[in-house]
């Protein structure tokens, strides 16, 4: 796979600026650093993103998150690793990406769940870093290993 922006920094400074502003509110929106980089690494699995794979890893890492748990995610449901506060935005991500499946989207029993653990700010941030992935997922697609996974939440890319 080629990169499909090789200077996407410079292409639109605009526009980068602003997707970095959104990951600047989503590091801002209350919930624990290790949960964006949860969402984002199963969002990344469901739509086969390779660099997003490696970046949700390396930031999983970076918040302190373990092996065992970034391993797992896949099989969320079945992992004895998780809580229920971090089932309900994984089943969430799941909802809102899987729609490709054919999967009926975000249900009520699914917002509902959600809300039991976060507010309103935690779960714009939860929302706005599952659309954020799926945005670059579906687009932007660059191989695993690229350096914006190592600058993710600091400005230099996805």
């Amino acid at each position: 796979m080629e990169n499909r922006l090789e200077n996407k920094n410079t292409n639109n400074p605009d526009v980068w600026t602003a997707i970095q502003r959104l990951q600047k509110s989503i590091a801002a929106g209350g919930i624990d650093p290790k949960l964006p980089a949860l969402v984002h690494l199963r969002v990344s699995q469901i739509n086969n993103s390779s660099a997003c794979l490696h970046a949700s890893v390396s930031e999983g890492k970076r918040a302190g998150d373990t092996d065992e748990r970034l391993h797992n995610v896949a099989a969320w449901r079945e992992a004895p690793f998780y809580s229920d506060s971090e089932r309900a935005p994984l089943a969430l991500a799941e909802a809102a990406t899987r729609l490709q499946d054919g999967v009926v989207g975000v249900t009520d029993e699914i917002w509902e769940e959600v809300n039991t653990y976060f507010t309103e700010e935690q779960i714009g941030a939860i929302n706005l870093e599952i659309a954020l992935t799926n945005f670059f997922n579906r687009t932007i697609k660059e191989p695993a290993g690229q350096a914006w996974g190592r600058t993710r939440r600091t400005g230099g890319g996805p």
